[in-house]
């Protein structure tokens, strides 16, 4: 029996998500621009830190994000004018501005505006290809500040291995840099990089 493609299975799906968003340029990320509307967006990595030597070609990402619409947590209108992606990468800029051992001018990043329905599959498409250290290993990148409402949580595995973000100051601190760098290194062993 003759096995017949489909395009429209998860699998074949997320492949052709995976290979559109491919297509896209890569950009600077000290040079956000002007880009708008909600959508998908990857970070690359290309420094001296030895630890994330595997992905310094610039092919795979060192995470993978989204950006939502304004509106989209609330269950209002969509705003699909609104700068989320912009927004998003200008809040990772700062991050990396704030640490002691990253720079900006090490990473680029890959934005794909997209409809609002298929975000959350894109972005999980991009995690599953890629396998990004700071989504799969080194949790904390993403999070936002909580303000006084949680002052007292652990500071992420990201946090430790790059301190300097002053709004972890208060967070307590459980995970030494030590910890944080054998967990990466133990990552690329078990993808086999």
């Amino acid at each position: 029996m003759t096995r017949l493609w489909d395009p429209l299975t998860y699998e074949n799906l997320m492949a052709g998500t995976v290979a559109h968003f491919e297509e896209q340029t890569q950009h600077p990320l000290s040079d956000i621009g002007s880009i708008w509307g909600p959508g998908i967006y990857a970070l690359y990595y290309c420094g001296e830190m030895n630890v994330y030597e595997p992905i310094c070609d610039g092919a795979s990402p060192i995470y993978v994000g989204k950006a939502v619409p304004k509106g989209s947590r609330t269950g209002t209108e969509l705003d699909l004018d609104h700068p989320a992606l912009r927004n998003r990468l200008r809040e990772h800029a700062r991050s990396v501005e704030q640490v002691d051992n990253l720079e900006l001018e090490d990473f680029t990043f890959r934005v794909l505006a997209i409809v609002p329905v298929w975000i959350v599959f894109a972005e999980q498409a991009l995690i599953k290809r890629y396998r990004p250290v700071w989504n799969s290993c080194l949790d904390g990148f993403g999070k936002h500040h909580q303000g006084g409402r949680r002052s007292k949580t652990v500071r992420s595995w990201w946090d430790t291995l790059h301190p300097g973000r002053p709004w972890t100051a208060d967070e307590t601190q459980l995970k030494t840099i030590a910890e944080a760098k054998k967990r990466v290194l133990d990552y690329w062993k078990e993808l086999g990089a």
